[in-house]
């Protein structure tokens, strides 16, 4: 059971991943590897000219005490005044729509301080993709609001895969 849940973390890990790396070739962010493959992000990403940060497993200070300030990723567009909170979860693929709505609820609180504090509009964005590759109707429009093309069937596709791999090391 353990190694099942630590397998589901590397594939959410895989997914934020891939959703950076096409951030950062989307803004400008110089990445450290020739590869993309090998490239390991950073906790703060900034683009050239510091008009987006970029931040990665990073909790926010908040003046008030927040219990839930870690989203998965923290894009902030200095220059436009918004921030955007991402939040990526393999779930079973019955609970696709109730895990989307436990993230928005999940950050309410961080998004209201971060809007007060930084002075930005912020918005939650959910990626949730059930084990077999499973999406709800709003999917879509969560991954369009990230910058970047970012393929649906290519992040469905690494949760299918994922998927796979656990079962076929349980099997053994």
């Amino acid at each position: 059971m353990m190694m099942v849940m630590i397998m589901m973390v590397m594939m959410m890990i895989i997914i934020i991943i891939i959703i950076i790396i096409n951030l950062c070739k989307e803004r400008g962010v110089q990445l450290d590897k020739k590869h993309l493959y090998e490239h390991v992000p950073k906790s703060v990403e900034t683009s050239q000219g510091g008009k987006v940060t970029i931040l990665w497993n990073q909790q926010v200070q908040t003046d008030r005490t927040i219990p839930k300030n870690k989203p998965d990723i923290i894009i902030r567009y200095n220059e436009k005044g918004t921030c955007m909170l991402i939040d990526v979860a393999i779930s079973g693929d019955r609970n696709v729509i109730k895990k989307e709505d436990e993230k928005i609820l999940k950050y309410k609180d961080l998004t209201i301080e971060i809007q007060r504090m930084w002075n930005v509009k912020t918005k939650v964005i959910t990626v949730i993709i059930g084990a077999t590759g499973t999406i709800s109707k709003s999917f879509r429009k969560y991954v369009n609001n990230i910058p970047r093309k970012h393929g649906v069937k290519e992040l469905e596709k690494t949760a299918i895969l994922g998927t796979d791999n656990i079962i076929w090391k349980v099997r053994m």
